[in-house]
C-alpha cells in the first residue's frame, strides 16, 4: 500500500534525490526527465550523480515498485494514472539557471507547465521545488489557469554531496501557499522526518530560500575578508573563527576561509535576489558587496600564488608550471559548475601559467574542464611533477594523506599554497614544503 501518488519532473540533483527519498518514505513516485539516455540508465539503477546513498535508494525504490522513470512529464502523469491512479502532487525540479542580467531563467519551468497544464487531474497540487524568484508561485497559477489545481512553494535546502542526508534529516521543511489545505497536504508528505514545518504564504517561502543562500554567501565573503585582515595584522584566522563560532548566534558553519564561493546555487541565487531587489527599487548594498568581495577573492588567490612563486605580487607567472589540487566547487561532489577552483585557474592561465590539475571525483576528459586552461591528470603526483607550486583549491581530505615528501621530490620548487587551510603546515613543512595558507599570519595553529 502506497502513500501519496507523486510525479517528480526533473532527474537532476534535486529531482532525483526528491523522487528517491519520497519513494523511500512510502509514496508512489514517477520521475520524469527529457533526457532519454539518463532515464534508461536510471531504469537500471545506474545513477550518474555522486551523492552518498542515492544509488541505493533508487535501487530500493525500483525493486519495491514505488519508483519508476519515464521520458516526459505528460507521460509520467498518464503512466501513474493507468498504474495506480491520478497524480495527487507534481513536483517541479527543473533547472533555473542564471539568465541575462542575473535573473533566474524560468524557461524550463514554463515549458513543463505548458506540457502538463491540460493533463493535471482535478484537485492536484503543483509544487515548485526549483529555486525560483519571489512571485513565481502566483505566476505558475496564472499560467496553469486552473482553479481546480493548487500551487505550492516547497524550496529545497540540499547540499551537493550530502543531498540524501539533508532530505531525510532536514533542519526544517518550508511550505508556502495561499491554499492552506494544499500546503498541509504537501507538509504531510514529510511528517515522518520529524522536522519543524514552516507553513506560510508562497511569496515568503520563495523568499526564505533566497534569504538562506544569500546569508551563507555573505558569511563566506565575511570570513574571507577577515582572513585577509588577519594576515595584515599578524592574527590567526583559525583562532578568530573558533572564538566567534562558539557564539550560538553565529555558529561554526561556513566560517572556513577559501578561494571564494561558487557552485550551482550561491552565484545564481545572489544575483537573482539582487535582480528582485532592483525590480522594487531596493539597493541591496550588503549583498552586492558580498558578491564583489567574492570576485576580488579569486584575484587575491592569484596574487598569493604569484607571491609564493616569484617572491612578489608583481612577479610574472609566464611559463610557470602549477599543480592544482581540486577542481570541483567543493569536496564530496564532482560538480564543477561555477567552481571557484576553475575561476582561479582561468586567472592563472591568463597570467601565463601552465596548469596541471587533479581532482578525486573529476576524471580526465570530464565535461566542464577546458583543456586549454588546465590539463587534467590521473593522480596528484603526475600533476606535481616539475611544478613551481602546488595550489590546493578544493578541500578533499585525501590530499592530507598524500606522500608529501614524494611530492617535494617531484616538484621543481616545494611550495604549496593552501587556499583551504586543509593541510597541517608542520607535516608538509617536515616534508620539505614551504606552506602558505589563508589568514594565518605568522602563526601555525592547527
Amino acid at each position: 500500500m502506497f502513500g501519496r501518488r507523486i510525479v517528480v519532473v526533473g532527474a537532476g540533483y534535486v529531482g532525483l534525490t526528491t523522487a528517491a527519498c519520497l519513494a523511500s518514505l512510502g509514496h508512489r513516485v514517477v520521475c520524469a526527465d527529457v533526457d532519454a539516455m539518463k532515464i534508461e540508465r536510471l531504469r537500471h539503477a545506474e545513477v550518474g550523480i555522486r551523492e552518498e546513498g542515492l544509488a541505493e535508494l533508487v535501487g530500493e525504490g525500483l525493486a519495491a515498485h514505488r519508483l519508476s522513470f519515464v521520458v516526459g512529464a505528460g507521460i509520467a502523469l498518464k503512466e501513474l494514472e493507468v498504474d495506480d491512479g491520478p497524480a495527487e502532487v507534481v513536483f517541479l525540479c527543473v533547472p533555473t539557471p542564471m539568465g541575462v542580467g542575473g535573473v533566474a531563467d524560468l524557461g524550463a519551468v514554463e515549458a513543463v507547465i505548458e506540457e502538463i497544464r491540460d493533463d493535471l487531474p482535478v484537485g492536484a497540487v503543483v509544487v515548485n521545488k526549483s529555486t525560483v524568484p519571489v512571485g513565481t508561485a502566483a505566476r505558475t497559477a496564472e499560467m496553469l489557469g486552473r482553479s481546480d489545481v493548487a500551487v505550492v512553494s516547497n524550496p529545497e535546502f540540499l547540499r551537493e554531496g550530502s543531498a540524501v542526508a539533508d532530505f531525510l534529516g532536514p533542519d526544517r521543511v518550508v511550505v508556502g501557499s495561499d491554499d492552506r489545505d494544499a500546503a498541509a497536504l504537501v507538509a504531510a508528505l514529510f511528517t515522518r522526518l520529524g522536522a519543524p514545518a514552516v507553513l506560510t504564504d508562497a511569496a515568503s517561502a520563495e523568499m526564505i530560500k533566497y534569504a538562506a543562500n544569500c546569508f551563507l554567501a555573505m558569511k563566506l565573503s565575511y570570513v574571507n575578508a577577515l582572513a585577509e585582515l588577519c594576515e595584515r595584522l599578524d592574527a590567526d584566522i583559525h583562532a578568530v573563527t573558533e572564538g566567534i563560532g562558539y557564539d550560538r548566534r553565529i555558529g561554526q558553519a561556513f566560517l572556513d576561509p577559501g578561494p571564494g564561493w561558487g557552485g550551482s546555487c550561491l552565484p545564481k541565487d545572489t544575483h537573482a535576489l539582487l535582480q528582485v531587489a532592483d525590480s522594487v527599487d531596493f539597493e541591496f548594498r550588503l549583498l552586492r558587496a558580498s558578491i564583489d568581495t567574492n570576485t576580488r577573492q579569486f584575484q587575491r588567490i592569484v596574487d598569493k600564488v604569484r607571491t609564493a612563486v616569484t617572491g612578489t605580487r608583481s612577479g610574472s607567472l609566464a611559463r610557470r608550471r602549477l599543480a592544482l589540487f581540486g577542481l570541483a566547487f567543493k569536496a564530496g561532489t564532482d560538480d564543477v559548475r561555477d567552481s571557484p577552483a576553475l575561476r582561479v585557474a582561468a586567472l592563472l592561465r591568463q597570467a601565463g601559467a601552465e596548469l596541471a590539475g587533479h581532482d578525486p571525483a573529476v576524471a580526465p576528459g570530464a565535461p566542464g574542464i577546458d583543456p586549454a586552461v588546465v590539463t587534467l591528470c590521473a593522480d596528484p603526483y603526475e600533476a606535481a611533477r616539475g611544478a613551481d607550486a602546488v595550489v590546493v583549491l578544493t578541500e578533499w581530505p585525501e590530499y592530507r594523506t598524500l606522500d608529501w615528501a614524494r611530492l617535494a621530490g617531484l616538484a621543481a620548487r616545494p611550495v604549496v599554497v593552501d587556499t583551504r587551510n586543509l593541510l597541517d603546515p608542520a607535516v608538509v613543512g617536515l616534508a620539505g614544503f614551504a606552506w602558505s595558507g589563508l589568514g594565518a599570519g605568522q602563526h601555525v595553529s592547527r
